[in-house]
């Protein structure tokens, strides 16, 4: 595996993500923060939430990258489009089995069936995300196929 690759790119790739997702929520598109949810998982402080969410965010970016490093060292080649089609199984991953998980896991998250509590404030994103607006979806699969597709343009596998 081409370690530094691996390292330099998946940064790369996690910034261009997170910078389509942000830039998604400032113009309106979505409402979803991941850092946001992932860090008021570790705090209730809802000003430091999003610093401690954009590390977690990040250092997952990074752990991912060297999973579809093994993928493009298996096919003996990256290109944009295996990258594209790996983000795209990502973000629907991410959108299916993921969020829908975390109101059974978040501890500041309401549920689909128990609404909003003093302790449970964050509102569940229900189907593919769209309790955060019906866009939310197309622009976790954009950013996601972003993602891999810098992978899959700039990754060198070892042959």
């Amino acid at each position: 595996m081409n370690w530094f690759d691996a390292m330099l790119w998946g940064f790369v790739a996690t910034v261009i993500m997170e910078t389509l997702m942000a830039g998604s929520q400032g113009i309106g598109w979505s409402r979803i923060s991941m850092p946001f949810i992932l860090g008021t998982m570790l705090t209730a402080n809802r000003d430091r939430a999003y610093a401690l969410g954009l590390a977690v965010h990040f250092f997952d970016g990074w752990v991912i990258a060297f999973g579809y490093a093994a993928v493009f060292e298996r096919l003996g080649a990256a290109t944009p489009l295996t990258g594209a089609l790996l983000g795209a199984l990502q973000g629907l991953f991410v959108l299916t089995a993921v969020l829908p998980l975390m109101p059974g896991v978040h501890p500041r998250m309401a549920t689909e069936t128990h609404g909003p509590h003093f302790s449970r404030g964050l509102q569940p994103p229900g189907f593919m995300a769209r309790n955060y607006g019906w866009r939310t979806p197309f622009v976790t699969l954009a950013a996601h196929i972003a993602y891999g597709m810098v992978l899959g343009l700039f990754y060198v596998p070892h042959v």
